[in-house]
């Protein structure tokens, strides 16, 4: 129950900062400070992920590869083709700027902290989801730009080189995240003494890139764009793909025979989506692209996300074994 409010106080708090946005946006030369203290907060983030991650939780993940393989094929395989293959009716009902978020949020990787904390709840393959949801992030860095590049920024800028995207990229979440890997032995001993840092950093960073986007987009005239029907086609675009998605990754992992504390790791990490390293690449990716409407379909997805893991992981906490 107290983990649903937590969650539940930090959608109000992401609510909060689109609704700041809307009445009191950041702009002009203040924007710009904004934007680069955003982007500090970000690198510090993932400095404190790398130095939060434990070694001997890597090693012991990554001999699991057949559960990191399955879990690659839903995050980068399935995700991408279902965006893909409902272009026909979504772009019509969205319309290109919003479906492009859609199809962006399908190609980005799962997330870290939310896979780890319901797989633990949930009795699961811990130090798989620790390696598996890392993993992810790490090669999505690479996989997501070339994805987006193809599919989206391809069709409407000939001649789009990724390559510069995956370095801004690499810079921004890559090297601060390996720079803490090692610097752990002397970062994480003052980690364990304020367990709420992460979490500060974590929630405050997606909040200050949530407020400076839909700032960005305000002023760009987004709530003259997006219409309350067009909202509500989203949230049910959003709840249909994380349906299907999640009856397959209920499911499948069974027909393989897999354990049911690696169908517990491989259903939670298979089956979201990260807004931590989601909007930061939005930033780099789809410059002069108006960023709100790139970034909505993943704020919206992530919370229905959160509160459909939340009721699981805690209905598995209590009915299965260990």
């Amino acid at each position: 129950m107290f983990k649903i409010l937590a969650l539940d106080r930090f959608t109000l708090l992401l609510v909060a900062m689109v609704v700041l946005a809307t009445f009191l946006p950041v702009s002009g030369q203040i924007a710009s400070y904004f934007n680069i203290l955003t982007t500090v907060a970000i690198a510090i983030l993932f400095f404190l992920h790398g130095a939060k991650l434990s070694r001997e939780a890597v090693v012991e993940g990554m001999l699991h590869w057949k559960m990191h393989a399955l879990v690659f094929a839903f995050t980068f395989l399935l995700f991408p083709a279902i965006g893909l293959m409902a272009r026909p009716i979504l772009e019509p009902l969205l319309g290109q700027q919003l479906y492009w978020g859609f199809l962006f949020m399908c190609f980005l990787p799962s997330t870290v902290q939310s896979s780890i904390a319901f797989t633990s709840m949930a009795k699961g393959n811990v130090a798989g989801a620790v390696c598996s949801a890392s993993f992810s992030n790490i090669i999505g860095m690479i996989i997501t730009p070339i994805l987006v590049s193809y599919f989206i920024l391809g069709q409407s800028q000939h001649g789009f080189d990724p390559t510069q995207s995956i370095i801004q990229i690499t810079l921004l979440l890559l090297v601060p995240f390996i720079l803490g890997q090692i610097l752990r032995p002397y970062i994480f001993p003052a980690m364990l003494k304020r367990p709420s840092l992460v979490k500060v950093f974590d929630q405050g960073s997606i909040l200050m890139v949530v407020y400076g986007a839909f700032s960005s987009a305000v002023v760009a005239g987004l709530w003259q764009q997006v219409s309350g029907l067009t909202l509500l086609y989203l949230i049910l675009a959003c709840s249909v793909l994380l349906t299907i998605v999640m009856l397959l990754a209920l499911y499948v992992p069974k027909w393989l025979g897999f354990n049911q504390a690696d169908q517990a790791t491989i259903f939670f990490c298979s089956s979201k989506k990260t807004l931590a390293s989601g909007v930061p690449m939005a930033q780099i990716l789809f410059i002069g692209q108006p960023l709100g409407m790139i970034v909505l379909p993943i704020m919206i997805f992530h919370q229905i996300q959160l509160m459909v893991c939340g009721i699981i992981a805690n209905h598995w906490s209590k009915t299965r074994q260990e």
